[in-house]
């Protein structure tokens, strides 16, 4: 008989906030230790068991050497969850376990990446270099935290997430400054799955080679 306080869904976001706030400090969590920072009181390490298998089932936690780590799809699982009107705490059984680590989700994914807006109510354009730096490596290191990029980001993707505040020669030109300041490095190689669109979207050197990726330095 399962003794699941709440539902499965709340349950469900429950254990994706906890392994994102995991995997974010940096730190290894294995099953075992995950279940048992979500366990309150009267439930069972059993009614995580069927969550947690569907969980690896539809992709969004993987395990790598017993450890475990959320993937994109359990990345964009928790947002969803965490927006949804049917998730709530239960007074009784909310604790900094839990509201910490969702507070820190907030300030990440909600506040850190809010962009400024103008009278219009559109992102503000970026006018310099000094602008640039910090927009740039803010969007770099949210889509390398979200996405599990392994410190490999794709430039066409940084490009995208800045769109319009910045022209096209602008971005390459100051993408290129934050690598001879030693902030970034960019990398050539092959990307998988590429096409005219991503190419084009990433950046040449004066030489006529394409930069596909920047690495945080």
């Amino acid at each position: 008989m399962m003794t699941l306080r709440g539902n499965e869904a709340q349950a469900k976001t429950r254990l994706l906030l906890a392994l994102w706030d995991a995997n974010d400090r940096e730190s290894e969590i294995k099953k075992s230790a995950l279940i048992g920072k979500l366990k309150r009181n009267q439930e069972k390490s059993s009614d995580y068991e069927p969550i947690y298998q569907t969980l690896i089932e539809k992709k969004a936690i993987e395990v790598v050497s017993s450890s475990l780590k959320l993937t994109a799809i359990g990345q964009q699982l928790l947002a969803d969850g965490l927006k949804s009107e049917d998730f709530k705490f239960d007074d009784r059984a909310t604790s900094t376990k839990t509201a910490n680590p969702l507070l820190r989700w907030i300030r990440q994914n909600c506040l850190a990446s809010a962009p400024v807006m103008n009278g219009n109510g559109k992102k503000s354009a970026i006018a310099s270099y000094e602008e640039f730096e910090p927009v740039a490596l803010e969007i770099y290191d949210r889509l390398n935290r979200d996405y599990n990029l392994d410190n490999l980001v794709p430039i066409y993707r940084i490009r995208r997430e800045i769109g319009e505040r910045v022209e096209r020669s602008s971005f390459d030109e100051w993408l290129l400054k934050l690598q001879t300041q030693d902030a970034i490095q960019l990398i050539g190689g092959e990307m998988p799955e590429l096409t005219p669109e991503k190419a084009e979207d990433s950046i040449k050197t004066a030489l006529g080679s394409i930069r596909y990726y920047a690495r945080r330095l």
